[in-house]
């Protein structure tokens, strides 16, 4: 089947099988941040955002982003670059395979919410899986950067 979407600004179309993932395909189209970490969609590895929306790529069929927008952490290099700064900053990076996932989910928690509580945090990061941390890190780094993004329009 053919499927045209955009991925990263960049206009894609192409036949893919029906069965394919769009986890498949993105990795197929060089974005390597995108990472299959359980096959389950239970470590939000893999998320990439679906016309703003974060979806687990490696449960979407491919054929499901037809016509739509898919961002993963190649197309977010600016925010990645200012936002995971905080996160090192922060001891929320001690292997950095969780990142892009994390990364991802907080633009869209930012996007959808510019001022969430802490609650509305942890809510909205629930689906990704660290193994090195508890979470703290992770919340102090996406409170610095409120901070610092709020400082920094004052």
């Amino acid at each position: 089947m053919i499927l045209e979407l955009t991925l990263n600004g960049k206009t894609i179309r192409e036949d893919v099988p029906a069965g394919r993932t769009l986890y498949d395909f993105v990795r197929a189209h060089g974005c390597l941040s995108v990472k299959c970490g359980c096959e389950t969609s239970g470590c939000g590895l893999c998320t990439v955002l679906l016309d703003g929306t974060p979806v687990l790529s490696c449960s979407c069929l491919a054929l499901r982003a037809a016509g739509k927008t898919v961002t993963t952490l190649e197309g977010l290099q600016d925010f990645a670059g200012e936002f995971g700064g905080f996160l090192a900053d922060q001891g929320a990076e001690q292997c950095g395979f969780c990142n892009p996932g994390m990364i991802v989910n907080t633009y869209a928690l930012l996007q959808e919410n510019p001022a969430p509580s802490d609650e509305e945090i942890r809510e909205y990061l629930a689906g990704n899986l660290c193994r090195c941390t508890g979470y703290q890190g992770q919340l102090r780094a996406i409170r610095a950067f409120l901070v610092h993004r709020k400082e920094g329009r004052a």
